[in-house]
Order: C-alpha cells, then structure tokens, then sequence
C-alpha cells in the first residue's frame, strides 16, 4: 500500500509548480468558486469516479479547508491499487491559513 505524506502550504506551492503534479482541491464546488489556491476540483463524495482525471499526474497534492476532508482523500488515493506508484500529499491543516 502507497502512503501519503503532510505537507506545509508552501511546500505544497513549491511541488505543484513542479511538472507532473496536480492539486486537488476537495471541497465542494460552492467552496472552489468562492476561495482556492488552484487545481483542480472533485468533490470529496466523487474521487472515485473520478479517478481517472488523475491518471496522467505523478504527483498529487490534496487539500480542502482544514484538512479533514484531505486527509479522507489522501488515505483513499494510497489504497488505490492504479495509485501505487504515484506521490500522493495531503496539506496538513488546509487551506484556512490563506484566507487571513
């Protein structure tokens, strides 16, 4: 089984300028709309049948507003067997910190 790793706002800026990387932003669309730091969105309730939009990235950087929901994603891409070799991070404590 893959794992995930925490990471901080700015590494998770650092790693999503890099190619082959991707945040993904797991919040509800409404939430997208009104704040995020880019990505793309798939809502907490589709990542898996959503999972093929994934497929061409090695690196995923998963965040949501305070972590929560990121973190069910996080454990949920590292326990998916097409995932296995991908770097999978999860933003510890979300995006709340941006908003100040």
């Amino acid at each position: 089984m893959n794992t995930y790793h925490d990471i901080t706002l700015q590494e998770a800026e650092a790693m999503a300028a890099q190619p082959g990387s991707i945040i993904v932003d797991v919040r509800e669309p409404w939430e997208f709309e009104e704040f995020s730091i880019g990505g793309t969105n798939i809502p907490l309730a589709d990542i898996r049948e959503r999972r093929s939009e994934l497929f061409p990235y090695q690196t995923l950087i998963v965040v949501c507003t305070n972590g929560t929901r990121s973190r069910v994603a996080a454990k949920d891409y590292s326990r998916a067997e097409a995932f296995q070799e991908k770097q999978i991070f999860h933003l510890k404590g979300g995006i709340l910190e941006v908003e100040d």
